[in-house]
């Protein structure tokens, strides 16, 4: 069965961790099937990276987030701001002002 979870990478006290698609019978820092993201705890605020179309692609193939990659999945949709529906470049430039 696979799973969506996190290995940690970093030095020691300074943790980092990839989020990776695995067999669940692996240890924790095993061989990935694919790498998904990333997360670092120790920068203000913390950083997530997730790429969620290769996420939702295996989710479709039956893998199970973990308790904290399904936190992490649930927090950063939440984050996510909301897509616009233009860009700046479409606006029409400010008018000149005369002095």
């Amino acid at each position: 069965m696979l799973v969506i979870r996190l290995t940690r990478i970093g030095a020691r006290k300074k943790p980092r961790y990839r989020v990776v698609v695995m067999e669940k019978e692996r240890a924790r820092d095993g061989r990935p099937v694919e790498t998904v993201g990333f997360y670092n705890p120790m920068t203000k605020p913390s950083t997530i990276t997730l790429q969620r179309e290769r996420i939702d692609y295996w989710v479709s193939k039956g893998a199970q987030p973990s308790d904290t990659v399904r936190g992490m999945l649930k927090f950063s949709a939440a984050a996510a701001p909301p897509p616009s529906s233009g860009s700046a470049l479409d606006s029409p430039a400010p008018e000149p002002v005369a002095a």
